[in-house]
């Protein structure tokens, strides 16, 4: 082959290559700083109630030099939420739950709720990022555990919010009677749903029931639905964390919910009831898998308005 036909057949893989390093600085190097907020409107309060302000935040995977991130978190008490739902991965680090405290310490006193993934009990481990494209991560049977109980006097004690893991509540919010359920890790299957109804029962009526969940797997959504959810919050997808551009569908949502509803704002539909689903995409990353890429690390902000 002569030198210019070297040459031609070898250009759109020097495009490929030149393509790929661009895509990797900018989710490495800017996309994943780029916080967002979210917004959505609901109609699901009863008539005659004031519109409630709830911030969704999820997978923050919090590492102790993670300043922007820190400073970002802590000034969402600005957009002055009435209710703060957290659906876990906080920690990404055995020193973690400080910038945990710089990030929340500002919605100290904002009714709060709260379930955990497994980064809150276990330090991540490297991982080779194509095995999720075969299907949901296993367990690491090997891990070190991290200070989950630390975390959780945070959450009770300085902030006062509630623990949800396979268990539910009922919260006052704007004169809003709020009930809420929610399980641990269904990615570890440490969720027990079984453990519900019988708290559930002990429970005034609702004018509003929430579904919290880490992991949005099919068999989680089903069971809230039945249990009466209104609406259905989880975290875990990352919203694949490094998508398409401009594609409506993740890569991956290391879970079996369908591709499309990995991020943002869906609909689920069981046994007759169709209801809001809400997947946060999350505000971090392990600190193994520093990327984002068509995906900005986001919190989310719900208005719910009535019917």
């Amino acid at each position: 082959m002569t030198g210019p036909l070297v040459k031609a057949a070898l250009a759109p893989l020097g495009v490929a290559g030149a393509a790929a390093v661009g895509a990797a600085v900018w989710g490495m190097g800017v996309e994943r700083y780029l916080f967002t907020v979210r917004y959505h409107a609901l109609r699901v309060l009863p008539p005659g109630v004031d519109a409630m302000r709830v911030l969704h935040v999820s997978d923050a995977h919090m590492a102790p030099w993670q300043h922007r991130k820190q400073e970002w978190m802590a000034r969402l008490a600005e957009l002055s939420p009435d209710l703060v739902v957290n659906t876990g991965d906080n920690l990404g680090h055995r020193d973690g739950l400080t910038g945990i405290r710089t990030a929340f310490a500002p919605l100290r006193g904002v009714p709060g709720l709260v379930v955990h993934g497994s980064n809150d009990f276990q330090e991540p481990s490297p991982r080779n990022p194509l095995r999720y494209f075969l299907g949901p991560s296993e367990n690491v049977p090997e891990h070190k555990h991290l200070d989950v109980d630390a975390l959780d006097r945070f959450f009770t004690d300085d902030l006062g919010w509630h623990i949800l893991d396979d268990t539910a509540v009922s919260v006052d919010v704007k004169g809003v009677r709020v009930t809420a359920f929610g399980v641990n890790d269904a990615h570890r299957n440490w969720d027990k749903p079984e453990l519900i109804p019988p708290v559930l029962s002990t429970l005034d009526a609702a004018d509003l029931t929430l579904g919290v969940m880490h992991a949005p797997y099919r068999r989680t959504l089903d069971r809230f639905v039945d249990l009466g959810a209104d609406i259905l919050l989880a975290g875990h997808t990352h919203g694949g964390q490094v998508r398409v551009p401009f594609s409506r569908e993740a890569l991956v949502s290391n879970c079996d919910l369908p591709l499309d509803q990995a991020r943002g704002l869906s609909e689920w539909s069981h046994s007759g009831r169709t209801v809001p689903l809400n997947v946060s995409a999350g505000l971090g990353h392990s600190i193994y898998a520093p990327v984002r890429f068509a995906c900005r690390p986001e919190a989310t902000l719900l208005t719910l308005l009535t019917r």
